[in-house]
């Protein structure tokens, strides 16, 4: 097949959100992937299996033997568990889907166990007959064989769908997909190589595993022998990111259903097992989790001191920290801003600083995050910092850097590039970036509020150039920030028994 055959991406698209658009009578949006990304998993098995067929009898010489042979084979599709055998089905289509998807899983069961998840696809109330025939029709018109769609064309069109279905499903988006130009960020800063391992104790969709290889791959730097890791709460999620893995050719994963801070699923002789590289996105400041039993945690990971009731956030940082290699573990992790200076977490930052593996923290611009205003910070750390970084963090206040069209926000490439490219150097500059020694912490009680230490360069405009709203815009975010400033000032000096700073920047005992 020539190139020019292929599937365009424009093409794939369409094709894929064409599907999820046959549903939206029937079901609910955010209900969506539970359907669709299944269908579009069994397709592509399906025709990738007769594409093997037809290459095994060439390479054979017909002979029909070396067809059952399964090391010819990516995954073994038994009979009667064929996308065509359930195409040709009239009747009770749910239930026909049903029984060839848990035929290929028992199949496969070291690979695929369980991928298919376990929507509801005999309810013929929500699924008529009628629309799954539309549905197995509309996946019919195009043949997701390898050499009609390559992985990685494949893979950016499974993305796009699970960035449409984020877009779409309202505000369980940011548990679904993260923000995939700030994941090329942290992926740019902690440069993954060649045979390591990579890790994300709460992988969602698996976006940040894919991007970390995606990486090795624009570098031209072997990534199959990269040994990829994530654990994941929701179970149709993890169900979700197993497909997306497979889907981008990626095949050495471990994905596992389940709950990293109650039972993390990755123990070597008792311990948690260290990894090269985390990248992370955990869930922000949840209280619905077991602090009691964290308390005395037997894996260790309180070291730095057991997080409050109603946030979680310190519980699966001091997780991440845990996991990493002695010599050559590193972490980005996104987390909300108040991390870095709440005061009932005080005494673990105070740990977490003078441990001296914070290397870096960025503080984000706006409206990065699906269905939220919300500022977030990456924060970067190294088991074993290079040796003129020890003692220092660098704080970078990258605010400013976003860019907005068409409502959503996302970092253009110049972006990441200033950012990482800063980082790279380690060096103090004015506005934007400022190296910080542990002492200077110290000084302002171990507060890690990034304006502290970086304040943002003042432009200078010339009122009579700005409209009357752009005037009050100037001044609602300057007011804002001001607002922000005290509010953290207030909690230091309350924390230090200095008394609070009023109004008139006095301070009142």
């Amino acid at each position: 097949m020539s190139v020019s055959d292929r599937i365009t991406i424009e093409q794939l698209q369409s094709y894929l959100w064409n599907s999820a658009v046959l549903l939206r009578t029937s079901i609910d949006a955010g209900a969506y992937k539970q359907y669709i990304f299944p269908l579009l998993f069994f397709k592509r098995i399906s025709d990738v299996y007769d594409e093997e067929c037809r290459q095994i009898l060439k390479e054979y010489d017909g002979d029909a033997e070396a067809l059952e042979w399964e090391e010819n084979h990516r995954f073994l599709v038994p009979k009667g568990a064929h996308w065509e055998d359930v195409r040709n089905v009239s009747e009770n289509v749910g239930v026909a889907i049903v029984e060839a998807f848990r035929k290929i899983e028992r199949a496969n069961s070291d690979k695929l166990q369980g991928i298919f998840g376990d929507g509801t696809w005999t309810n013929k109330e929500r699924l008529p007959d009628r629309l799954l025939k539309d549905l197995l029709e509309h996946f019919s018109t195009k043949t997701l064989s390898i050499g009609n769609c390559p992985e990685d064309e494949l893979g950016q069109g499974y993305e796009y769908l699970i960035k449409k279905f984020a877009d779409d499903s309202g505000h369980t988006a940011q548990e679904f997909y993260t923000n995939r130009t700030v994941v090329h960020l942290m992926t740019e800063m902690l440069k993954p190589e060649s045979g390591e391992s990579i890790y994300d104790p709460t992988c969602g969709s698996g976006g940040m595993l894919i991007s970390a290889i995606a990486y090795l791959k624009g570098k031209k730097k072997e990534w199959r022998n990269v040994a990829v890791y994530g654990q994941e709460i929701n179970a149709l999620t993890s169900a979700i990111g197993r497909m997306n893995l497979f889907l981008h050719g990626i095949k050495d994963f471990q994905i596992v259903n389940g709950d990293t801070l109650k039972a993390p699923a990755f123990v070597e002789h008792g311990k948690l097992k260290t990894f090269d590289l985390v990248l992370a996105n955990p869930p922000y400041s949840i209280n619905q989790w077991d602090r009691a039993s964290f308390e005395s945690d037997k894996y260790g990971r309180n070291f730095l001191g057991t997080p409050p009731q109603g946030r979680a956030d310190y519980a699966f940082f001091q997780h991440i920290l845990k996991s990493l290699d002695e010599k050559t573990g590193r972490c980005a992790i996104l987390f909300p801003h108040g991390v870095l200076f709440r005061n009932e977490e005080q005494k673990m930052r105070e740990k977490l600083v003078k441990m001296d593996c914070l290397d870096c923290i960025i503080g984000l611009g706006p409206n990065l995050f699906y269905n939220s205003p919300m500022e977030a910070c990456i924060i970067v750390c190294r088991m074993n910092k290079r040796a003129e970084r020890r003692g220092k963090v660098l704080f970078i206040n990258a605010v400013n850097e976003v860019e907005r069209k068409n409502a959503q926000s996302f970092l253009e490439e110049k972006h990441i590039r200033r950012i990482a490219g800063v980082y790279e150097q380690y060096e103090s500059e004015d506005g934007f970036a400022k190296v910080v020694t542990i002492k200077d912490m110290e000084e302002r009680h171990f507060s890690l509020s990034i304006p502290l230490y970086v304040q943002e360069r003042k432009k200078v405009m010339n009122a009579e150039f700005l409209s009357v709203q752009e005037q009050y815009e100037c001044w609602r975010k300057s007011a804002e920030r001001m607002r922000k400033y005290y509010t953290q000032l207030n909690e230091m000096l309350e924390k230090s028994g200095d008394g609070e700073m009023g109004t008139d920047g006095q301070t009142v005992e």
